[in-house]
């Protein structure tokens, strides 16, 4: 069985044969990348640097993605030695280091390409991720989702409404006009929420019950009396203080279901928004 890293040179050396015999003259360049931004590489490329020939002059970008991780999750470029941006050239003989999101290290004195987190943060998921949607909502953070978006509307609330994308669909966050997002790696509803606060640092923003599980509308305590038809006979006899959504209607008030949420936000706010595992 061939070594991975042999079978990576043998194809290197076979493209620049072939290139040169077909007289197209190509770049090569070197390439590692750092962290978690290996769960996005073929297991020969994982936590080693490797070769990348290329027939033209590709953006950074383009570069990055075509290995498989998507610029949403970079935040670091280093181009022998120097912070770049996503739209620099790559030139042969360039050796390429990529980075994840920081989330204590100070690099303030280069090109952090994720920025600062914006002074609103919202968020918008993908139709994969309703639970997820659901779990922010109740923590109080603004996600749009519905079972049956598209695409294109999903984009147009990234580009208009400058939403953060949550999604499990790689080639979405690769889309250009895409300046935010997250790649939610886990299947479990808790752990990808656990995924987003460790990303954004959401920790201490935290506003429970103050939006509408369903419709993501903003929740105002709504006097008993106003509601008082639509409650069931052992509510309207042990509970008396209640919430409503102001925009699709819903009732809250703190039923069986809400021991299951304390705990679910007790859990969050011991991880301090740590990943499981």
């Amino acid at each position: 069985m061939a070594m991975p890293g042999l079978a990576e040179e043998t194809r290197s050396r076979s493209d620049r044969l072939m290139a040169h015999m077909s007289g197209i003259s190509t770049i090569t360049i070197w390439i590692r990348f750092y962290e978690e931004l290996n769960d996005f590489l073929r297991k020969s490329r994982r936590k080693t640097r490797f070769t990348r020939i290329y027939r033209h002059n590709t953006s950074l970008k383009d570069c990055i993605e075509s290995c498989g991780v998507p610029h949403t999750e970079v935040d670091l470029i280093l181009v022998n030695g120097i912070s770049a941006d996503f739209d620099q050239l790559i030139n042969g003989g360039d050796d390429i280091s990529v980075y994840p999101v920081f989330e204590s290290l100070d690099i303030s004195g280069v090109t952090r390409l994720m920025g600062r987190p914006f002074r609103d943060l919202r968020f918008v998921s993908d139709v994969h991720l309703g639970a997820l949607a659901k779990k922010l909502r109740f923590l109080g953070f603004d996600t749009e989702f519905s079972n049956n978006t598209s695409t294109e509307a999903l984009l147009e609330s990234v580009t208009i409404e400058k939403r953060v994308l949550l999604t499990r669909n790689r080639k979405l966050l690769m889309r250009r006009v895409v300046n935010r997002g997250l790649f939610i790696r886990s299947n479990d509803p808790e752990e990808q929420c656990a995924e987003v606060m460790h990303r954004f640092d959401l920790t201490r923003s935290i506003k429970p019950f103050t939006r509408c599980m369903v419709c993501n509308s903003h929740l105002a305590p709504v006097l008993k009396e106003e509601i008082l038809p639509r409650l069931e006979p052992l509510t309207k006899k042990h509970f008396f203080d209640f919430s409503g959504c102001t925009g699709c209607g819903k009732v809250y008030w703190r039923g069986s279901h809400y021991g299951k949420l304390e705990a679910f936000l007790e859990r969050v706010r011991a991880s301090g928004g740590s990943t499981v595992g």
